[in-house]
Formats: structure tokens, C-alpha cells, sequence
């Protein structure tokens, strides 16, 4: 069941932000139908946002062929196709957010490696920073990080397909990275600038990226972020293994269809049984998916 999100007198803005790191699968379908769906079904606007922080795994035949995809599927963007929206292009912007920061609260170089946080716990390395380099006055340069203090306490909200949530950001990850040691921005802080900025006020994602909303909302509030977007995280497909459909696996699915000649409704709707939002496989267009979100479905 899900709750309709709520105007809070701003038009409904969600993004679809995918990573040009592969070819897209039967997940990203899953995330697109939610995307598009839940934004024509309460009459918002979808912008497209390609996620290539990550200069070294994003090549730009993965960018051609995922616009490419998209248009074949038939989810058409509001914004960001032409010109297309890329972080890559937005460097500008993040050193602006990354200077409000320094200005604000305690920003630090790191040099911290996952080879150090292994020796330091034991050859474990779970998710949260241990805060090593706060207070060394590490020098910043090459090779080095670049973190931002998070101070206790929990952030709140009202998930709108999984109810009230509490996180603790600190404690779950510790000091945030914003900058990893290569040089590239990091996933947290490029996609909470970018929602600030672009003024997104509805995030739907899958449920692999729940325990990131607590720290993008801190980092948001950070950054002076004064009325916070709503989320929605939606199920994952998952392999018979157990493990989430990724592109790095070579679950790619779309361009195998394309070449196979399989009608693009046809994929649509095998994503959309597969993620439990409809009891047969039949083909669906990508114009129709809002159907699927219609008052019966929604609480």
C-alpha cells in the first residue's frame, strides 16, 4: 500500500537518476514504472539526471545506449534529455556546496584507506567511518578525502510506502565522505546537492538505497535545505540467489530484448508482474503505467 505524497503547495518533481555504469535491466524497468507512474498519476514532472560521479566505471557508451533504452521504452523525461543533465557537468556546484560546509561546519581532509579501516577493525570494514583523521589536521591533496563531521542525533520521516522511519546517521556511518581519494564526488553528496538544487520533492528508489535517506537528509539540512523531499523506496527484483538484479553481473535485459525483437510494452509489463505490481505478465506501455498506482492502490 502506498500514501499519495503530499503538495505542500510546490509542484511534484521526482527524478529518475540512473548511473551510466552498465546497460540497463529489468530493475531499473522496476524503478522507472514507480518513477513515471507515481509522477503522472499525481500530475508531477520526471527529470532525467545521469549519476556519473564515478569517473573511473562511467563510459559514454553506457550514457549513449541508456538514453537510448529509455526512448525505446517510451518513458520520456519533463527535463534533463536535451540538454541531457549529468553530475559530471556540475562540478561547479558541488565545490559551492562543499565551500558552504567549510563555512558552516567541520569539513576535513582524510587519508584514511579501506586498507587502514581493515587493520584498524580487525579485518572488518563495516559502514561506518571511525573518525581517525577528524581532529589530525591532515593536509588535503592528492590522495587524500574529504569528509564532513556528523554530530549525533536521528533524522525522521514518513516513508510513503513503508511508513514512519528513524535513522541515525552518525552512528551508521560516522563522518561522511563527500570526496573519495581519487578525486571523485561521492554518491551522498552529489545526489543530496543535486536534490537541493534541482528542487526535487519526491525520491522514489529502491529499498537497496533506504539507509541512505537519514545522512542525505542531515547533509540536506547541512546545506541549508529548509522543506525536505519526500521518499518513497520501492521492493528490488532479486535473482534466485537472493542478490538484487545488477549491471555489474551482466543482468542487463533491454538491449537483449531490443536486438530479440520483443515489443517494448511487452518488457513493461514483465517488469512490473516481476516487481508484484500486477498478477500476469501483459504487456503495458510506458503512457500507461500511472494506471497501476490508481486510488484502489493507494491508502
Amino acid at each position: 500500500m502506498l500514501a499519495a505524497p503530499a503538495s505542500r503547495g510546490l509542484p511534484l518533481l521526482t527524478r529518475f537518476a540512473p548511473s551510466p555504469t552498465g546497460y540497463l535491466h529489468l530493475g531499473h524497468i522496476v524503478n522507472a514504472i514507480y518513477v513515471w507512474g507515481i509522477a503522472r498519476r499525481f500530475g508531477g514532472q520526471v527529470l532525467l539526471r545521469l549519476e556519473d560521479h564515478d569517473r573511473i566505471r562511467c563510459r559514454p557508451e553506457y550514457e549513449r545506449a541508456l538514453v537510448e533504452d529509455l526512448d525505446w521504452l517510451g518513458f520520456t523525461p519533463d527535463a534533463g534529455r536535451a540538454p541531457l543533465v549529468r553530475q559530471s557537468d556540475s562540478d561547479d556546484a558541488y565545490y559551492d556546496a562543499l565551500a558552504h560546509l567549510r563555512r558552516h561546519v567541520h569539513v576535513y581532509a582524510c587519508a584514511c584507506s579501506r586498507k587502514d579501516l581493515r587493520e584498524r577493525q580487525g579485518g572488518d570494514v563495516d559502514e561506518r567511518y571511525d573518525g581517525y583523521c577528524r581532529d589530525r589536521q591532515v593536509p588535503e591533496g592528492p590522495g587524500t578525502g574529504v569528509r564532513v563531521a556528523l554530530t549525533p542525533g536521528d533524522e525522521s520521516w514518513q516513508d510513503l510506502r513503508l511508513g514512519p522511519m528513524t535513522q541515525s546517521p552518525a552512528e551508521q556511518c560516522g563522518d561522511l565522505l563527500l570526496r573519495d581519494r581519487d578525486g571523485n564526488w561521492t554518491y551522498q553528496f552529489a545526489a543530496t546537492v543535486d536534490d537541493c538544487r534541482q528542487q526535487i520533492t519526491l525520491v522514489i528508489r529502491g529499498e537497496d538505497l533506504l539507509s541512505s535517506t537519514g545522512r542525505q537528509l542531515r547533509l540536506a539540512r547541512m546545506l541549508g535545505r529548509t522543506r525536505m523531499p519526500e521518499y518513497l523506496h520501492h521492493p528490488l527484483i532479486l535473482k534466485s540467489s537472493g542478490n538484487k538484479l545488477s549491471k555489474s553481473s551482466g543482468d542487463t535485459g533491454v538491449r537483449e530484448s531490443r536486438t530479440s525483437g520483443i515489443p517494448a510494452a511487452e518488457v513493461i509489463g514483465r517488469a512490473a508482474y516481476t516487481a508484484g505490481l500486477t498478477t500476469e505478465p501483459s504487456p503495458i506501455r510506458a503512457d500507461q503505467v500511472s494506471a497501476l498506482f490508481l486510488p484502489e492502490f493507494m491508502k
